[in-house]
């Protein structure tokens, strides 16, 4: 049998071979009688990357040249432009922009992972037509693939009747290569228009099939209310791990609908234990927020712009009114997950969105205390996938397991943070273990930074580089330098 771990160590891509020169790696010299690093860039050959950005290039050179830290530096040249070097293939459709970006090391696109992947890259796109044109071309994929399927995770580039998981006991479809039911999913497709025309004023990309997808959007956000019987998903798969599959005949737990939404897997493609996962419906209710801000401004869609709102408060009430829970340590503080009837799951997972995550998302404020409480559970011993040891801290999650730590996670905490301390110290542990590879890794152990999985995993890889950039945005590429 099959699992999601063993594909990707099997997953063979006609990609890949653009991807990285295994002879490329840091090479020791001797210069002066010593013995020191020389750090060689891992990119691929310029005739080789899948997409060059002028912008994109002229933010590496900038950047790198003020990072004193010369394996920070190596590390940021490897990383920031990874999604466009080896993920991204664009071109023309229907007379209009189309893009495709895989994970990395697996050959489907999945709509959170391919928003997140070119993220960085947005506030760039007004000085670099070309990269404005990719970046919309990705927004009419995404529109497309929510039209194909919304309960979709993860999308192929053309038909796949043979696909990997094609078995899935659920309605799958020759476009589809998953199809797990995760809120974040639309909310990532939702962040990725309203962010670009934000950025660069274009509403080219909001045309008559974008409005049916986010009708869809809406509809499956109801149905997943469960407000009048369990709606039209299930999902069930034949597999040895426990997480890869829904229990109760592929529905889930109960859940008591108080107007949250479920979500039948989390960011990480693992079912959900409780089916009102707290950050993914906080998502939702900004996503909503931006569907109504679009329908008003660009396609004067009254009808979009007042359901979106409705639903939005509605989601937003439940989440003051189920969503929040007193710990006896913490005080007041968002559990991970909730099902209505009053039991709460406190932990918290490394993917994004997570609990960690929602200020960097602007699904919270960053002075929202009951968040600030929650930070400081899931960064502790009390979240029971916060993993400790001599190769670093950072949170993890059931997808890999006991003691590996997602780097993701140390970069989340980075972002959200107010201490230039804390920034220097998670800093410290990215660049410390890259098993002295140059990228990020999906997760490393605690005590052993060569134990790592996902040697290509290009939405870290980016995060890791926006990490640096906006560092360096904000006057503090000193606290890159003072490690």
């Amino acid at each position: 049998m099959t699992t999601r771990r063993n594909f990707l160590k099997k997953s063979t891509l006609a990609f890949s071979a653009l991807a990285f020169n295994p002879s490329w790696a840091a090479a020791s010299v001797s210069a002066a009688g010593q013995s020191k690093t020389h750090y060689v860039c891992k990119r691929p050959l310029a005739g080789e990357r899948r997409f060059t950005s002028v912008a994109v290039e002229r933010t590496i050179a900038g950047v790198k040249a003020k990072i004193k830290d010369p394996k920070l530096a190596w590390m940021f040249e490897n990383c920031y432009p990874n999604t466009l070097d080896t993920t991204v293939f664009h071109g023309v459709k229907n007379g209009r922009p189309d893009t495709f970006v895989i994970t990395g090391d697996i050959n489907a696109m999945w709509l959170r992972d391919s928003t997140a992947q070119v993220w960085p890259y947005m506030p760039l796109m007004k000085s670099d037509p070309a990269l404005k044109n990719m970046i919309a071309g990705l927004v009419n994929r995404q529109t497309a693939c929510i039209l194909i399927d919304p309960y979709a995770n993860a999308f192929n580039n053309e038909p796949h009747p043979d696909g990997e998981w094609m078995s899935d006991i659920t309605d799958m479809k020759p476009m589809l290569h998953e199809r797990k039911w995760e809120i974040d999913s639309l909310c990532y497709a939702v962040r990725l228009g309203y962010h670009y025309w934000k950025e660069t004023g274009d509403t080219s990309v909001f045309d008559a099939d974008w409005t049916k997808a986010m009708n869809l959007v809406i509809q499956t956000f109801r149905e997943q209310q469960r407000k009048e019987g369990h709606g039209p998903y299930t999902f069930l798969r034949k597999t040895e791990r426990q997480l890869d599959t829904v229990n109760n005949m592929g529905l889930g737990n109960p859940v008591n609908p108080v107007g949250l939404i479920v979500s039948s897997f989390r960011p990480s493609d693992d079912a959900t234990t409780f089916g009102f996962l707290v950050p993914s419906n906080f998502f939702a209710v900004a996503s909503l927020k931006q569907i109504a801000e679009i329908a008003k401004k660009v396609t004067n869609d009254n009808s979009l712009a007042h359901d979106s709102l409705a639903l939005a408060d509605e989601v937003s009430e439940a989440l003051q009114r189920y969503a929040v829970v007193d710990h006896p340590k913490y005080g007041k503080v968002y559990p991970f997950e909730v099902d209505g009837f009053g039991n709460a799951y406190l932990m918290d997972d490394a993917n994004v969105p997570s609990l960690l995550a929602m200020p960097y998302l602007g699904t919270v404020s960053p002075d929202d205390q009951v968040y600030h409480n929650t930070r400081k559970l899931v960064l502790s011993s009390d979240n029971p996938y916060f993993f400790k040891g001599s190769a670093g801290e950072g949170i993890g999650g059931p997808h890999i397991g006991y003691d590996m730590i997602w780097p993701m996670s140390i970069i989340m905490r980075a972002q959200t943070s107010t201490s230039d301390e804390e920034i220097r110290h998670c800093l410290r542990m990215l660049r410390d273990s890259d098993a002295d590879t140059g990228f990020m890794h999906e997760s490393f152990h605690k005590d052993d930074p060569s134990n790592f999985t996902r040697s290509w995993f290009a939405w870290v890889n980016t995060l890791f580089g926006e990490l640096i950039v906006d560092l360096e945005r904000k006057g503090k590429i000193n606290l890159v330098n003072t490690l």
